[in-house]
């Protein structure tokens, strides 16, 4: 004798079907497909809707979280144009000639002439 109850609950569970996850035919990504959003898109987009550049709205919501006393954001502000500012400003150009080369090498034989106790010769 078989319980009716029992034949269909395993009947109910004997394949299991995915609910999540897994392979689907045609599903994902397409293949060559790029990015949704670009960084050009996005200020485009922007512009458009504000009719301001990407600029102008910062500095717009600077000032707004200034009146507002938002210290909090306003220190985010902060570092984002210190950031922006320092990348764009520090730049380190450095030229060798034969002058700054013989330099170089007479303040470093001094240098180790005076650890060694030696009279550097002239």
């Amino acid at each position: 004798m078989t319980d009716k109850k029992t034949e269909k609950t395993s009947a109910r569970y004997a394949v299991k079907s995915p609910t999540r996850g897994g392979y689907r035919p045609g599903g994902g990504r397409p293949k060559g497909s790029t990015t949704k959003v670009t960084v050009e898109s996005l200020m485009s987009n922007i512009e458009l809707s504000t009719g301001k550049s990407y600029a102008e709205v910062l500095a717009m919501n600077y000032a707004g979280a200034i009146q507002r006393s938002d210290w909090n954001g306003v220190r985010d502000y902060d570092k984002a144009f210190m950031n922006k500012l320092v990348a764009d400003k520090t730049e380190v150009v450095t030229v060798e000639s034969e002058d700054v080369v013989a330099q170089k090498q007479r303040a470093f034989a001094e240098a180790i002439a005076q650890i060694a106790g030696i009279k550097p010769a002239n």
